[in-house]
């Protein structure tokens, strides 16, 4: 992956716009939210400009079990017309984009009772917004995009280009980004 940073003018404040294209040559274009250094290296935390969505699934005989995650390439080629058509119905546009589906386009409101929780992997909890469900070969699927930001953690090279963190880096340095985050957060309260 290789990222090409444009700058663009807005108001008051310079923004950085950064897009990461994948081998397949599908792009994502991102802002630097937040940017870090640890141990001599400038770590960012890149947003998503569109809203990135995560495809879920259930077999015809578990529908009762917790949902799966579509993280195959294949089967996502193979579904992906259909979830196309199904956003396509709610004036979303489903993208394929590097690192994961995007879409744009004018989103419902989020009604704060219907949010679903979405046990992945043992792993925390997370939030998410079911935007859609469709059926492909006697199997359900459904379309949620996260509540929480979705942050890609990329670095710095000693080149200038970006590089996105494997996930053993990015557990190194993930409490320190966390702690950074929750000043920041602290620091706009006060």
């Amino acid at each position: 992956m290789f990222s090409s940073p444009e700058s663009q003018e807005n108001g008051q404040f310079q923004e950085t716009y950064i897009t990461l294209t994948d081998e397949a040559e599908r792009s994502l274009h991102c802002t630097i939210e937040y940017s870090l250094e640890l141990n001599g290296r400038e770590y960012v935390m890149l947003l998503p400009l569109d809203l990135p969505v995560e495809i879920f699934t259930w077999g015809p005989k578990d529908v009762e079990q917790a949902s799966i995650p579509i993280d195959d390439e294949s089967e996502i080629d193979q579904i992906f017309d259909t979830a196309k058509v199904v956003l396509e119905e709610q004036n979303l546009i489903l993208q394929r984009t590097a690192i994961t589906l995007t879409v744009t386009g004018e989103l419902p409101e989020w009604d704060e009772e219907e949010l679903d929780e979405l046990d992945e992997d043992d792993e925390a909890s997370e939030y998410y917004e079911e935007l859609a469900t469709f059926l492909y070969e006697d199997r359900k699927y459904a379309i949620y995009t996260p509540l929480d930001p979705f942050l890609i953690p990329a670095r710095k090279s000693d080149n200038g280009k970006l590089e996105l963190l494997s996930e053993e880096e990015f557990k190194q340095i993930q409490p320190m980004v966390q702690e950074m985050l929750e000043d920041k957060l602290f620091d706009g309260m006060e």
